[in-house]
């Protein structure tokens, strides 16, 4: 599962700051966003080749296969001038779009900050030096584990050698040609399965040339889960002893090899819930409906890139469709009005109460 923490590097756009995309919402905020997005998540694929057994992808069709059109990128694109962040990933492998560095340049022409995550497996030399000469600024790989045993039970495919060489060679060839962007970083998916890797995994970043290493929370659905994506293999609704000495030691490996690490919402007693306990309606805080959207390869507006896997079926909360609708009579439509007040209410949809709940945001 891919989701944003909103780190930032050097080069951003300047009338914006990224960083602040996702800041909590005051919640009195009015129904009516006062500004554009600033923030675009651009699903440009939907299709993969891996079989995760954290994606809800693997188990349902969500949408039918497409990569988002060249016409419908930047016609999106060309409505939202002060856009200041574009994130090209979603349910699909962004690597597997052939328009993927002609797309990360027409976005850095208009002083975008971009990024995307990958799982690896098509970052060849080729490719790797297209996004270097396209600018991009950031390349997040999900990686979710630190052996090719348990890579094997995560991703369903036998490919963990071929990642660890292909970031190898990228990394190598950013230093030869003396490339400091895109920054590379390195992912784990926080699941009871993978979890006693972590250490190893920070180590294994380092081997590899890698600066910085995230933990990342698992999202599943509440009704019918699947895979590894169900609440007994979830971290972050209550970190046990084993897990928090287990995330202690992570940080200290990083500590000794000079690697970058954060575990995105980790409890910070051992035994606590991550459930707010400082307001009743934790999902309230959420600023995302008032400063970014997100957008399938077919071109349906959901609220954020957590809600395809947090929720069966787009239909719950589709605010749009951009292939017939304006962008703005989207963002300020009668759908997005009425999420923006669910969201400050005791009845949120469905998909942000169990992320409110489950999340410290």
């Amino acid at each position: 599962m891919k989701l944003e923490l909103g780190a930032a590097r050097s080069g951003q756009a300047a009338a914006i700051d990224p960083r602040r995309y996702h800041e909590a919402a005051d919640p009195k905020r009015p129904p009516i966003a006062e500004r554009p997005p600033v923030c675009l998540y651009f699903e440009v694929t939907n299709r993969c080749n891996l079989l995760c057994t954290t994606c809800p992808r693997t188990y349902e069709a969500l949408e039918p296969p497409a990569d988002m059109t060249w016409d419908l990128f930047t016609r999106i694109v060309g409505q939202v001038p002060d856009l200041a962040r574009a994130v090209l990933h979603g349910v699909g492998e962004p690597m597997l779009v052939k328009s993927l560095p002609a797309m990360v340049r027409h976005l850095k022409e208009r002083g975008v900050y971009v990024l995307f995550n990958t799982n690896g497996t098509a970052l060849s030399e080729r490719n790797g030096r297209a996004l270097i000469d396209a600018r991009l600024d950031e390349l997040r790989v999900s990686l979710d584990a630190a052996t090719r045993e348990k890579f094997r039970i995560v991703r369903g495919v036998d490919v963990f050698n071929r990642i660890l060489k292909n970031i190898r060679r990228f990394r190598a060839l950013q230093v030869r040609e003396g490339a400091a962007s895109p920054f590379v970083s390195l992912w784990l998916t926080g699941v009871k399965e993978t979890i006693a890797e972590l250490p190893a995994f920070v180590r294994l970043a380092a081997d590899i040339g890698v600066g910085e290493v995230y933990l990342q929370r698992l999202v599943y659905f509440d009704a019918d889960p699947v895979g590894l994506a169900r609440p007994n293999q979830t971290l972050f609704e209550c970190l046990e002893k084993d897990e928090a000495e287990i995330l202690a030691e992570a940080e200290a490996e990083a500590r000794r090899l000079g690697i970058t690490f954060s575990a995105s919402g980790a409890a910070s007693e051992p035994g606590m819930s991550l459930t707010s306990t400082t307001r009743e309606n934790p999902w309230s805080l959420c600023g995302r409906p008032w400063t970014l959207m997100y957008f399938t390869a077919n071109g349906r507006a959901l609220p954020c890139c957590i809600a395809p896997f947090a929720q069966h079926g787009y239909g719950n909360y589709t605010l749009g469709d951009v292939t017939s609708e304006p962008l703005d009579a989207i963002w300020n439509g009668a759908r997005y009005q009425a999420f923006r007040t669910a969201l400050q209410s005791d009845r949120p949809s469905r998909v942000c109460g169990s992320c409110g709940l489950r999340w410290s945001l």
